[in-house]
């Protein structure tokens, strides 16, 4: 009936509803890398310029200055994009986790406490261990950091939810495991264009996050406000207590263990930490 009518109307675009047609068949593979083509093509004419202003070569660590536009850009129009993806599905764009309902903005909120809670305990057990301490004379630093850090984590943890387990993870669905590695994988091999080879200590780390985040993402109901909570308030803790530098590590504080490059992601006690998030989801959430 909608195809007779759109021949009827728009005779011309036969070729757009059956292409419309044809994608909602396809494989959720397919679905998905023409999703991230059709980002990267998307986005390369606007990061192009940027790169060139900024002066960012792909897979090179990225000053903040550099990385700010650049991020933007391109979290900027990937909803747009998938808005488009669930218009070629025909499926309603809630279809990717967000249904506007308070529902959202409570689990959201409820993630936000545990991912904060979680960094602070983190950083207590290293502190209790004499491995890091605290320099009260910046947290007027931090203060001034922290409105700028929650924006940005929110807006991060948003788009990445939106995009990774609302999408990503959600075209798999039935099988868990395959479904949660797989693009938890990509997720944190896409980081390696923000931060280069920089970044390889944190692979594991990155990829046992997405793991939790699928976690929380099921457990809330096919919903990514509690994956988005979780993802906004570890975002805005670290980043908020890095450019305040509010940190010292201890020369005798163990890399292995506090992540290499202090990287808590890149450390045993990181993925230990990870690791009792995604039990506590399972167990009371």
């Amino acid at each position: 009936m909608i195809v007779s009518f759109l021949n009827h109307q728009f005779p011309i675009s036969i070729d757009a509803v059956q292409f419309v047609n044809a994608f909602s068949q396809t494989p959720a593979f397919v679905q998905i890398g023409f999703f991230f083509l059709a980002w990267g093509l998307i986005w390369l004419p606007i990061a192009i310029p940027i790169s060139i202003a900024v002066k960012w070569k792909p897979f090179n660590p990225l000053e903040l200055h550099q990385k700010l536009p650049l991020v933007v850009s391109l979290y900027a129009i990937a909803p747009l994009i998938l808005w488009g993806i669930a218009r070629l599905k025909q499926v309603p764009f809630s279809t990717f986790g967000i249904h506007l309902h308070p529902h959202l903005f409570a689990s959201a909120a409820i993630g936000f406490v545990i991912g904060t809670v979680g960094i602070l305990i983190l950083f207590g057990i290293e502190t209790i261990l004499g491995w890091i301490h605290w320099k009260s004379e910046n947290w007027r630093k931090w203060l001034s950091a922290s409105l700028p850090t929650l924006l940005l984590g929110i807006w991060i943890g948003f788009t990445e939810e939106l995009v990774f387990r609302g999408f990503f993870f959600g075209q798999f669905g039935a099988d868990f495991w395959t479904s949660a590695i797989v693009s938890s994988v990509v997720f944190a091999l896409l980081h390696l264009i923000w931060e280069g080879k920089e970044n390889i200590a944190q692979l594991p780390g990155l990829t046992l996050m997405g793991v939790v985040l699928c976690l929380a993402f099921i457990q809330n109901q096919s919903s990514i406000g509690l994956a988005w909570g979780l993802h906004a308030g570890w975002v805005w803790m670290i980043a908020s207590l890095d450019a305040a530098e509010i940190l010292q590590y201890e020369e005798n504080a163990p890399e292995w263990f506090t992540g290499i490059d202090r990287k808590p992601l890149a450390g045993l006690l990181g993925l230990l930490f990870l690791l009792g998030t995604g039990l506590a989801i399972v167990l009371f959430i």
